[in-house]
């Protein structure tokens, strides 16, 4: 019988979801606020977490946040009960990490439909993750690292994300590996004037979020999607048992912190020192490299603003010299988007 933990500080509200959940024939653990929830939950272990926000002693976001960072308890599965409908607000509890969201007055359909699937999602992980685990311990420290993450790719949910979505914050705390499948994805920061520095720009077939997890600390940046993508989320217990036991994982990692610090250090001395066209020039270079397509042609559609993140200017000063650029038939702009006619060009101006 699966346990479920019920967080609510409405005494009718927790009432009637533990009657319901019990007709379900579930196992149910009530708790009257934050604080006692977690002290249930460390107890009685459960298989999910149903949770309200606004409660006294601890609220749902601080209970989120105690079981992520709990190792006995962040991998399972939460779900946020509230009133609370407002946009932002359901952003934040996905960006958190929680796995679902339900407003009140809630459908008890609705309600165990989603635990449903929520547990048999946790589950399907599960043993994905014992089948890897097995087969880590019997090949994985001699199998080659590329064939071993492409079998933890395979048969995985994707996640589909709209342009501009947040995937991750800046301070939150590292649950997951992503892999992009397909679209675009900037990591970047902001400082105090909410002005954006895009470190870099994740393309399809590329990991991302692993720095704060091999660090195993918060985010130090954001992550946004730039176009319609879909990602692979695989969770931080499963990177770090490959990472322990496979070498050849190890050493491709290794590598991409590398060539990443190498580029951030590129990019500071570009920022630091270049001119207003050199720092235009090279982010188009930049850019460009990773959006040529099979005929090597380059046709850049990120935004003025973006490119202009990329290049750490300002976006007046970015579209004025991408004006000077197409008058001296550097570029061209077809239907908002920037077409580079001589790559080698801009890669060598002058500064």
């Amino acid at each position: 019988m699966k346990k479920i933990l019920v967080i609510e500080d409405n005494k009718d509200i927790l009432e009637n979801t533990t009657e319901i959940l019990e007709l379900s024939h579930y196992h149910v653990f009530a708790a009257a606020n934050g604080k006692e929830g977690i002290e249930k939950a460390l107890a009685s272990k459960p298989d999910l977490i149903l949770c309200d926000i606004m409660m006294p002693e601890l609220d749902g976001y601080g209970v989120l946040h105690m079981v992520q960072h709990n190792p006995e308890l962040q991998n399972t599965p939460f779900i946020f009960l509230t009133a609370k409908t407002e946009r932002e607000e359901i952003r934040r509890g996905m960006s958190l990490g929680a796995d679902d969201y339900i407003t009140k007055p809630f459908d008890p359909t609705d309600l165990l439909n989603a635990i449903e699937g929520r547990l048999k999602k946790a589950e399907t992980i599960r043993q994905q993750f014992q089948s890897v685990g097995e087969d880590v311990g019997a090949k994985a420290s001699k199998a080659p690292g590329e064939k071993v993450l492409q079998g933890l790719l395979e048969g995985r949910d994707v996640d589909l994300f709209k342009k501009k979505q947040r995937i991750y914050n800046e301070g939150n705390h590292p649950i997951r590996l992503y892999y992009l499948k397909k679209g675009k994805v900037k990591i970047y920061k902001t400082n105090e004037d909410g002005k954006e520095f895009i470190l870099h720009i994740v393309n399809s077939g590329e990991f991302f979020g692993y720095i704060a997890l091999l660090e195993n600390t918060v985010y130090r940046e954001n992550a946004e999607v730039l176009e319609e993508s879909e990602v692979i989320a695989i969770l931080k217990s499963e990177f770090e048992e490959l990472i322990h036991s496979n070498n050849e994982v190890s050493r491709r990692f290794i590598k991409i912190l590398a060539s990443d610090v190498a580029e951030r250090e590129e990019q500071l001395i570009r920022i630091a020192y270049n001119s207003l066209r050199k720092k235009v020039a090279d982010a188009l270079v930049s850019v460009c490299r990773k959006s040529l397509d099979p005929h090597n042609n380059c046709l850049i559609s990120l935004s003025r603003e973006n490119l202009a993140a990329v290049a750490g200017t300002a976006t007046e000063s970015l579209i004025r010299t991408l004006a000077d650029f197409k008058a001296e038939k550097l570029i061209d702009v077809i239907e908002g988007k920037i077409k580079v006619l001589y790559m080698e060009k801009l890669e060598h101006l002058a500064n």
